[in-house]
């Protein structure tokens, strides 16, 4: 397939939470970004989204030219993907909608310009189903908030070339976010599959009264979570093995954790259960609305990025702008 064309406009196919979070990612790196939704008042949602993200993104530095002035709206999708570089699709998760549209951006955009699609549970195989240029399509799934998270997954299809993964790495990685390389494909990708898990015993000691919704996210957010916060599972066993290392914590600790696989809980999601949790979700909550508690979150993430930017100059950079060349 041909080189991928530098970038420099970038279309948002699709402006709820996450597409409206990484338009905002991608006008505080510096690009123009043309929107779409067909929903009704999806622009005026859209504008004010980024108005109240901006302070967080800026938070962590603006790339030369970065600024929500280099927004535009249209309800056209055609019209907005026609000169884009670069396409982020952020559609609703429904795999007969995302095959139908990938088909249409396909038709309607330049066939050197990457298609990323930031679905969390529907594969690229089954997606760039009906393209024409299948090659170019791929998965680049964020956490949320894209403007804040850096990790994105990233993923092709059985027809996605090698090229266009590396294209969007370097890319990705380019704009300050943390791309990493799923080399299978398989529904949910990863990092959703790692929480789901987690959740799933957190539901079961909650189920079986071992301790309530506050004190459950307690435990994780201010034990495990404060540590996976710099640094992932497999690095910090290194630690907990002592000198020893990786090593002396596989031949010593690893064995109990195995055995230990065995007791965890598989809870029946009951609608009584799930009444507790809600209940105790909104205890917790304590009055706060949804956006307050976003922005109490946003905030910590921000000075937490801004330390592990201090500490960590192998991670993602922050201030990274654009033109970026696919690839390069």
């Amino acid at each position: 397939m041909n080189a991928h064309r530098p970038v420099h406009r970038v279309a948002i196919v699709g402006t709820g939470t996450i597409g409206a979070s990484w338009a905002t990612h991608y006008l505080a790196r510096g690009f123009d970004v043309t929107a779409t939704d067909p929903g009704p008042g999806a622009e005026a949602a859209l504008r004010s989204y980024v108005d109240n993200a901006w302070a967080a993104a800026a938070a962590l530095g603006l790339a030369p030219g970065g600024s929500p002035d280099r927004l535009s709206f249209t309800t056209d999708m055609r019209q907005a993907v026609a000169d884009a570089d670069f396409v982020q699709e952020n559609a609703p998760e429904r795999p007969e909608l995302k095959v139908k549209l990938f088909a249409d951006i396909d038709d309607a955009t330049a066939p050197d310009a990457i298609i990323a699609s930031s679905s969390s549970g529907i594969t690229m195989s089954v997606i760039q189903a009906e393209c024409r240029h299948p090659q170019r399509t791929v998965i680049g799934h964020p956490f949320n908030p894209p403007h804040i998270i850096p990790l994105v997954e990233v993923v092709g299809g059985t027809r996605t070339a090698p090229e266009t993964i590396q294209g969007a790495m370097s890319f990705y990685a380019a704009i300050g976010k943390k791309p990493i390389h799923l080399k299978k494909e398989l529904p949910g990708h990863v990092a959703n599959r790692i929480q789901a898990a987690l959740y799933r015993e957190v539901v079961h000691l909650v189920d079986q009264g071992v301790l309530d919704v506050a004190d459950s996210d307690d435990a994780v957010s201010w034990g495990p979570g404060l540590r996976w916060g710099v640094m992932g599972p497999h690095l910090l066993w290194h630690l907990g093995g002592g000198e020893g290392g990786i090593q002396h914590f596989m031949d010593t600790l690893m064995p109990r954790m195995v055995a230990s696989w065995q007791e965890l809980g598989t809870p029946e999601f009951t609608p009584e259960l799930e009444e507790k949790i809600v209940r105790g979700v909104l205890e917790e909550a304590d009055g706060h609305s949804v956006d307050e508690l976003a922005a109490r979150r946003d905030t910590m993430l921000s000075a937490l990025l801004a330390v592990r930017a201090e500490h960590d100059p192998s991670g993602p950079s922050a201030t990274a702008g654009r033109p970026v060349k696919e690839g390069s």
